[in-house]
């Protein structure tokens, strides 16, 4: 009998081959299959610096830490995930060659060096445009060996000379501002090479007088896992504080080495010495280390647009009508917004409303990740500038967004708006927005909660959900929320909302208890859940519990999942669906109970163990009827999607949806209900 519980780190490499079968599709657009293999790429970059950089972590420590769903100990989960991550580079390799002599045939043909006929053309071309720029290192006593950035591709050569046979490392970095990465190859049209391949074939001109025993190109991917908490003294200035914590981050320890080309054992060895890193830490590519140039590929295929998906632009929201006040129009009932079927517009609109209203006293906002250009950033400034009181949080550890973040608060502090920087211990992960109006003597609320960030790029490409509302008690509370925050604490108390860390895993377990004592009662009883990961044992169990006494739940989760659905006498009430598609999916719903006697909830965490106890995050019921009509039409139509949903099975494997239904993508249904209302 299989077991009930994955590994959470096995889970998420599922979740990336996921992402990588959609770059095997053929039915995908062929520029679009490029994107898929190169967020595989992107991603599997993060979870080396990250959940990989924290597992090397804990097998430094004195004591045996284990993964308390499958009790396997950190090497065993590193050595598994390096054997998995092996085996899933080899395909791909091979879809990444399969896609590019398909774009040569487009008209785009990217050659590597030994491919090239004429090859004293691209010499010309190295010695007169990127000879000169190149800065290389010889290491040796005088020399010491170079800190290598993380994630840019170097060159290293191993040196002799004609006096001596000791063999010496010549470093040249291959990442540069000044030359473009695909270079096209004179003369002819269309022709490229990379930069790093250039520089490496003819690296024999950088070190003249060396004779050259091996070559290849390495890229290093270093540890970021650096806890902010744990290392912050109070008599520091946090923001300032955090600011130096992202330069030391920059020079951690090195946990990959990527490498393709050709290195004498000798070389490797010295290698792996300087980089502090075992062999079996090391991958070897045919392809090249780096996919970012495929984005390069993409916009000179621009014009062909059946190379890729079918333009799609938000829809105007049909719970909003033009001209009107947003306020006044949320006060009459509950608005709710679907990215990225509908525009973000309204709720931009609704800041700026806020920020020009005279009536308008306070907004209060929850920041974690914002776009470059940021709207929302521009209605609070105005909004402070217009003299009223604007108080934000920004999350100054939302990982790899640090220094955005930083940038935004002081820009935020400098306009006047009150900054706050999340709590010690917690991360401040919701998506909350309250706006106070004093009107004749009497204060009324607009709360917006959300599942996504307030990032208007995002919202294009991720699913999310936006809930406006002025409903007093959910303002009252959400209000409570803030001054927690301001407070330096956490919320002990709540009837409407649910708040991380200390009534959210509580509450859903109670909602959980009521369905599991309907099903005892032998009555239908039901739970539907759609998330981006679970992790949360105390809940997984409580699931399990549910599934045992006859409970059908549904779960639509992307990303990782350490519960195996349909496990015989365990979880074979349970069903679990990943849609892994041309969107995002991020929107968080939970449902509870049968239709009759349905909870309804959107919210912006994960049941993961860091946003259910380790994060303030915030879930709110959803009391318009048709706005949860929407939500389980939303669900409904996901849970049907059989084009880009992959079921779990008892082996825990997931496998792509098969059966007689029409076909359905869930996402292109949802973009064509928006089109068509």
């Amino acid at each position: 009998m299989g077991s009930e519980y994955m590994n959470r780190e096995l889970s998420w490499l599922k979740f990336n081959e996921r992402v990588l079968e959609e770059a095997e599709d053929k039915s995908v657009p062929l520029c679009e299959r490029f994107t898929f293999v190169s967020i595989y790429q992107t991603n599997l970059d993060e979870f080396f610096m990250v959940r990989v950089g924290s597992l090397y972590d804990q097998t430094l420590l004195p004591q045996d830490i284990r993964d308390n769903k499958t009790q396997m100990s950190s090497q065993e989960q590193i050595d598994a995930i390096l054997e998995e991550v092996r085996k899933l580079n080899k395909r791909k390799e091979k879809v990444y060659q399969k896609l590019i002599e398909k774009v040569a045939k487009e008209g785009v043909r990217l050659y590597r060096m030994d491919q090239i006929e004429d090859e004293k053309k691209m010499e010309r071309f190295f010695q007169s445009e990127i000879l000169p720029l190149i800065s290389p290192t010889v290491v040796g006593r005088r020399q010491p060996f170079p800190f290598l950035k993380n994630n840019e591709i170097y060159a290293v050569v191993s040196l002799t000379t004609k006096s001596s046979k000791k063999v010496r490392l010549g470093i040249v970095p291959c990442a540069s501002n000044i030359f473009q990465r695909m270079i096209e190859i004179p003369g002819e049209k269309g022709s490229y090479v990379l930069g790093e391949d250039l520089i490496l074939h003819f690296v024999s001109k950088v070190f003249p007088g060396y004779k050259i025993q091996g070559k290849a190109l390495i890229r290093v991917t270093r540890n970021a896992d650096i806890d902010a908490d744990a290392l912050y003294d109070e008599d520091l200035d946090y923001r300032e504080f955090m600011a130096d914590l992202m330069k030391q981050r920059r020079k951690l320890a090195p946990i990959r080495l990527e490498m393709s080309g050709d290195l004498d054992i000798g070389s490797m060895l010295m290698l792996d010495n300087y980089l502090g890193l075992e062999e079996k830490y090391v991958f070897h590519s045919e392809v090249p280390l780096d996919f970012s140039f495929v984005f390069q590929i993409q916009d000179m295929l621009r014009k062909n647009e059946s190379l890729f998906y079918e333009k799609r632009t938000p829809q105007k929201s049909l719970m909003f009508q033009d001209g009107r006040s947003i306020i006044e129009q949320i006060k009459e009932g509950d608005k709710l917004l679907s990215y990225p079927y509908e525009s973000i517009r309204p709720f931009l609109r609704l800041l700026t409303e806020a920020a020009e209203d005279e009536n308008v006293v306070s907004i209060k906002m929850t920041l974690y990740r914002l776009a470059k250009q940021s709207k929302v950033i521009e209605a609070l400034i105005e909004a402070a500038e217009n003299g009223k009181e604007v108080v934000v949080l920004v999350e100054l550890r939302a990982r790899f967004d640090e220094e955005n973040n930083i940038e935004w608060s002081r820009r935020l502090e400098n306009a006047g708006c009150q900054v706050i920087y999340g709590l010690d211990g917690y991360k401040v992960h919701s998506k909350l927005c309250l706006i106070t109006r004093k009107t004749d003597k009497q204060f009324e609320c607009i709360t917006q909660i959300g599942t996504g960030n307030y990032n208007e790029k995002t919202s294009r490409l991720y699913t999310d959900l936006s809930l406006m509302t002025a409903n007093t008690d959910i303002g009252i509370e959400a209000a409570k929320v803030f001054r927690a925050l301001a407070k330096g604490e956490v919320v002990e108390d709540m009837q409407h909302l649910l708040v991380a860390p200390h009534c959210l895993q509580n509450r859903v377990l109670d909602m959980m208890d009521e369905e599991i004592e309907h099903a005892k009662k032998g009555e239908p009883a039901y739970i539907g859940i759609k998330m981006n990961s679970l992790t949360d044992k105390k809940i997984i169990d409580k699931l399990i519990e549910a599934s045992c006494a006859g409970v059908k739940i549904e779960m639509i989760i992307r990303g990782i999942c350490c519960l195996v659905a349909g496990v015989k006498g365990k979880t074979e009430n349970i069903r679990i669906i990943s849609i892994v598609g041309r969107f995002l999916e991020h929107s968080r719903i939970y449902m509870f109970g049968t239709k009759e006697r349905r909870k309804y909830y959107i919210a912006s965490a994960d049941f993961m163990t860091r946003n259910t106890v380790k994060r303030v995050e915030v879930a709110s019921p959803v009391y318009d009827p048709a706005i949860q009509e929407k939500l389980e039409y939303i669900f409904d139509t996901m849970n049907r999607d059989n084009q880009k949903a992959r079921e779990m099975h008892e082996d825990g494997m997931y496998y792509r949806v098969h059966n007689d239904e029409e076909p359905l993508n869930s996402q292109e249904r949802l973009y064509e209900d928006a089109y068509n209302r």
